[in-house]
């Protein structure tokens, strides 16, 4: 089997890095993973889009029809989004000549960074969505004011 990699020379982009980032080795780290577990698991069923709605807003949509809000169960383990879906085992009727709509169990799940939050989820016409928020405050531009060794070891003191 061949696997995917999103960063295949992982090691030698994580050590570019190094000498100029500070704080990011959890970061690199979980993109590391995500990369993985997407090489692992790339599935098809259920499928869904991820729509960005405004600069830190964004929504996952996955077709879930046939499923009733029941059957559908959301959750956050950490920071993976994990959606399930579970059907009752129905025999079928005699009366299909033919049964193209999927009804069967799925779990689908979705790694998250540490700052988005959901807001919501909710199910309507065979469509499940899940709104996201990035809870990342943009400040802009800050001055840093510098102070002597003196003025630093007062304020550390206080």
């Amino acid at each position: 089997m061949t696997s995917l990699s999103l960063f295949p020379q992982w090691e030698s982009i994580h050590k570019s890095l190094d000498p100029f980032t500070v704080g990011f080795d959890d970061i690199l780290n979980q993109m590391q993973e995500v990369s993985k577990t997407v090489a692992k698991n790339i599935p098809s069923y259920p499928p869904y889009n991820i729509k960005q709605v405004k600069d830190n807003k964004y929504v996952i949509e996955m077709a879930v029809a046939g499923f009733a809000k029941t059957d559908i169960e959301v959750t956050l383990d950490g920071n993976k989004l994990v959606i399930k879906g579970s059907t009752k085992d129905e025999e079928l009727p005699e009366n299909y000549i033919f049964k193209g709509i999927a009804g069967r169990n799925f779990e689908r799940s979705f790694t998250l960074a540490d700052k988005i939050e959901i807001k919501d989820a909710e199910i309507a016409n065979g469509m499940l969505k899940i709104w996201l928020e990035n809870m990342v405050k943009m400040n802009g531009h800050r001055k840093i004011a510098v102070k002597s060794k003196d003025e630093s070891k007062e304020s550390k003191d206080e």
